[in-house]
């Protein structure tokens, strides 16, 4: 493990997701933050986003996979998105930080969320890598 991060911090999107009937009806937003494990030295001897990773790519990736699918649990949306990063040739492994930011609750609290980690190889016994 190289250590290096690609960093993607507060990334808004309006998506359907929630085991509730009245989160399945409309768009809700969410925040995500990524942490996109790689080796960063070849892009910092050679100024060359050939050389890295476009965050850009990272951030559509991220998003169309919110704004496209439909997640009962933030789990499974959060294992979906690290999917989609993972996809990346040069990703190493993401973090996934997935946040609801209206989350149906009688309690007034900022958001929830769920926070996973996900390497090229499968974590999980089974699961796709």
């Amino acid at each position: 493990m190289s250590g290096d991060l690609i960093e993607i911090l507060g990334l808004r999107v309006l998506g359907i997701h929630g085991a509730l009937a009245s989160e399945q009806e409309q768009p809700q937003p969410f925040e995500l933050d990524l942490l996109v494990e790689t080796d960063l030295v070849p892009a910092g001897y050679s100024d060359d986003l050939g050389t890295t990773i476009d965050y850009g790519r990272i951030v559509d990736s991220a998003f169309r996979t919110v704004v496209s699918e439909h997640h009962q649990l933030l789990e499974s949306l959060a294992a979906s998105v690290a999917r989609s990063v993972l996809a990346e040739e040069r990703v190493l492994a993401v973090t996934v930080a997935l946040r609801k930011l209206r989350p149906p609750l009688p309690a007034d609290v900022s958001s929830v969320g769920v926070r996973i980690t996900r390497r090229r190889a499968a974590d999980v016994p089974g699961a796709p890598a």
